[in-house]
């Protein structure tokens, strides 16, 4: 008789907060369950854009999101304005204009009908300040305890015209890196919130449409490689999946990326990292060199935009995939993916 010891079990065999993090075990939950059975067997579906291009219309964009954020109401926003925020700045990154929604509701018995009042009111006043309209949706109930509270879904269909066709995998060497404004108001708010941290009243979340901010930039057409809102995982999330779908080296200053001092002091005491706090309303541009200044220009044209900086470079060299950042001493220390979920229910 032989006797076999049982594989051992390991942690990483369930779903973790982590895998939604959008850091490493988000890749890898992706890579390994949920994108294999999608792909019909083509070993890969390339770039993991904010929205995809439809087949047979190149000029036609979908995104689609799910919002879980916890609490509903923070500074600066709620659910409801986060979903159409959300989901207008994912088409804007591709180069869209916003000109449909659809919305799914799933909601746990006994969500208080006043509750979800401000939220739809909230919800409906951003779709209509966006200017896109809400054209379909769904609403489902379910039991207590089956959810909390209150989920989101929204779906956009946008359209690209001219020659503004960015993407994750036009990153090139010589390419300046620009941030459109500060980073760490968006995670920093809802974690003080939700916890009860009394930072309330010195921060507030970004969130906003960042479609007409985009728009801005039009003119500049093929000089504009890729945009990105750093939302899960911050900044440090956004430039490595660049630089790992473009192949390349890049490069930040420490003394560049705006950071407000409370988000300073509230990451401090809580032992964050700025550059992995969660934003809903700034974009990072990689842009041609020679038009670095122009876009810069563009950018702060608009209210949105009005802090942007030039924060770093693409290197002509260095190992594909990397970021580096150069620290106020002069020193460099990589930028890692984040792991996990430091700042869960964030979007």
């Amino acid at each position: 008789m032989t006797i076999e010891c049982p594989a051992p079990k390991h942690e990483d065999e369930v779903v973790l907060l982590g895998h939604g993090a959008g850091g490493r075990l988000t890749e890898e939950l992706l890579d390994q369950i949920v994108l294999p059975p999608l792909d019909g067997g083509a070993g890969g579906s390339g770039p993991l854009e904010d929205a995809a291009l439809l087949p047979g219309h190149r000029e036609l964009v979908i995104s689609t999101d799910g919002f879980v954020v916890s609490p509903l109401f923070f500074p600066g926003g709620d659910i409801g304005s986060l979903a159409v925020h959300g989901t207008v700045n994912d088409l804007a990154m591709r180069g869209a204009w916003p000109i449909a929604l659809s919305v799914s509701l799933i909601i746990e018995e006994g969500l208080p009908l006043a509750e979800l009042r401000a939220v739809m009111d909230s919800l409906g006043k951003a779709a209509q300040e966006a200017g896109v309209p809400v054209v379909t949706g769904d609403t489902k109930v379910v039991g207590r305890g089956a959810a909390d509270r209150l989920f989101l879904n929204t779906t956009g269909i946008g359209q690209r015209r001219g020659s503004l066709h960015p993407s994750a995998a036009l990153a090139r060497p010589g390419d300046a890196i620009l941030l459109s404004g500060p980073i760490g108001l968006h995670g920093t708010a809802v974690l003080s919130t939700r916890e009860g941290l009394g930072f309330g009243g010195d921060i507030a979340s970004d969130s906003r449409p960042l479609h007409r901010l985009v728009r801005a930039l039009a003119p500049l057409g093929a000089a504009v490689h890729v945009l990105r809102d750093p939302t899960r995982g911050g900044l440090a999330a956004a430039l490595n999946e660049i630089a790992r779908d473009s192949s390349v080296a890049v490069e930040i200053e420490e003394s560049s990326v705006p950071v407000p001092e409370a988000v300073a002091a509230a990451c401090d005491l809580l032992g964050l990292d700025p550059l992995v706090v969660a934003n809903e309303g700034c974009l990072v541009a990689f842009v041609a060199a020679p038009a670095a200044e122009d876009t810069l220009a563009a950018l702060r044209s608009r209210p949105e935009g009005a802090g942007a900086v030039r924060i770093g470079e693409v290197l002509p060299g260095g190992p594909p995939g990397r970021v580096t950042l150069r620290t106020l001493v002069g020193a460099r220390r990589i930028v890692d993916m984040p792991l996990g979920e430091q700042l869960p229910r964030i979007c």
